[in-house]
């Protein structure tokens, strides 16, 4: 209830307009692109909190040191282990499987940095697991944010990714310079 109230707050006085498809009925990978900000974790509890998704998502493991760690935890964060993330995947495939209903966030592109490609541990885990995908925004160039179609991955990776940029084709992100374009380096195998 408390977060309900405080995300009510937040859009109240938000410049960010939250709009687009409604939450997910069922447990979902939710896709949080493009990923160009910090602000962008403050826009995901809001959109999260809104909608009433219990939310767990991914973050770079020095997010959860020290004193943020177990605020981190609080908020639903699990820790990423770069040097190992194909574990990560593991441990939520187990939890998923164990019967813990959740939206997992994941931001396929990463860290904010320059890079070409995103990182397929959120195809690898809707696969393993079955839970369809909910492709997550956010546009600068509209100022709106917020939860776009969710569907199930299919056996064709490629046709897959054509559905996922076309949607975020037109999605700007908090600092457009950063943006990443959702493509895999597993889809270079298939051409």
């Amino acid at each position: 209830m408390l977060r309900r109230l405080v995300s009510r707050v937040y859009w109240a006085c938000s410049r960010w307009t939250l709009t687009g498809s409604p939450a997910p009925a069922q447990p979902t990978v939710l896709i949080g692109a493009p990923h160009t900000s910090n602000w962008d974790f403050v826009l995901m509890l809001a959109i999260a909190w809104r909608l009433g998704i219990d939310v767990r998502w991914l973050g770079k493991k020095s997010l959860f040191s020290g004193w943020r760690g177990p605020i981190m935890r609080r908020l639903g964060g699990i820790p990423v282990d770069r040097a190992d993330p194909a574990r990560v995947v593991d441990e939520v495939v187990a939890e998923v499987r164990a019967g813990k209903v959740f939206g997992l966030v994941v931001t396929p592109d990463g860290t904010r940095g320059p890079h070409e490609y995103w990182k397929s541990g959120f195809a690898r885990i809707a696969k393993a697991t079955g839970m369809p995908v909910t492709l997550g925004f956010v546009d600068r160039t509209t100022m709106t944010t917020g939860l776009g179609p969710t569907f199930a991955l299919g056996d064709d990776l490629g046709a897959d990714m054509d559905r996922i940029r076309a949607f975020y084709a037109d999605k700007a992100g908090l600092r457009p310079e950063q943006r990443v374009e959702p493509r895999l380096r597993e889809e270079l195998a298939l051409r």
